[in-house]
């Protein structure tokens, strides 16, 4: 991968934020997005494939590829939602992006939220319930119906604006929001709106809106 950073490109993204990205993005595993290129087979050509990635986000010139659609049944029951399954390459420009979010916006992040947060899980979110059973005899239960589906993409990108002050986060940010959904039956399905859930990038631009509205 050469040098650390980018040299004569619009954006100066770090090398090595690429290669550290690829390993998170291989222990995670994963299936093949839409180019039907595993991890195994991103592998073969490592080198070559880090550097296309990196030199397209540092240029200005990545554009995404349409994200794998897969109906999944919902847990509690009631049907079905869609996870979106980006390629491996994606998910690895997604993840840089996320981790500049991440660092910007985990610190300033409610003390009390626990989803998609790293080093939280949903049992260390039951396990504050327990404790405060003990002195509040009342809870408040209430979800936002089909907010990875419909929150409105301005939203989210004012919030991403106001908590980054790098124009690639922001433009790939949009880019990422307009990348359709390749459907089960090989159509491209348009979006206007919501997030495809599975992405890498959804659960920082999510932080940076609530942080944003509870500012």
């Amino acid at each position: 991968m050469g040098g650390l950073k980018s040299s004569g490109k619009p954006f100066e993204i770090s090398k090595r934020a690429v290669w550290e990205t690829w390993e998170k993005v291989r222990a995670n595993k994963g299936a093949a997005g839409v180019d039907g290129v595993s991890i195994e087979e991103f592998e073969k050509d490592l080198r070559g494939n880090l550097y296309k990635i990196w030199n397209r986000m540092s240029s200005g010139t990545y554009f995404p590829p349409a994200v794998r659609a897969v109906e999944i049944s919902k847990s509690h029951g009631g049907g079905t939602r869609i996870l979106g399954v980006p390629t491996v390459a994606d998910r690895i420009a997604q993840t840089v992006v996320a981790g500049v979010l991440e660092a910007r916006v985990e610190p300033i992040f409610h003390l009390d939220s626990y989803g998609y947060r790293p080093q939280r899980s949903a049992l260390d979110a039951v396990g504050v319930c327990r404790t405060r059973c003990w002195s509040n005899d009342w809870v408040i239960d209430l979800d936002i119906r089909k907010f990875f589906d419909s929150v409105p993409w301005d939203l989210i990108v004012k919030a991403v604006e106001a908590n980054t002050d790098l124009p690639w986060v922001v433009l790939y940010v949009k880019r990422w929001l307009v990348a359709p959904l390749a459907l089960p039956d090989g159509t491209l399905q348009e979006r206007d709106r919501g997030t495809p859930q599975g992405s890498a990038v959804t659960p920082p631009t999510q932080w940076a809106t609530s942080a944003s509205m509870s500012r």
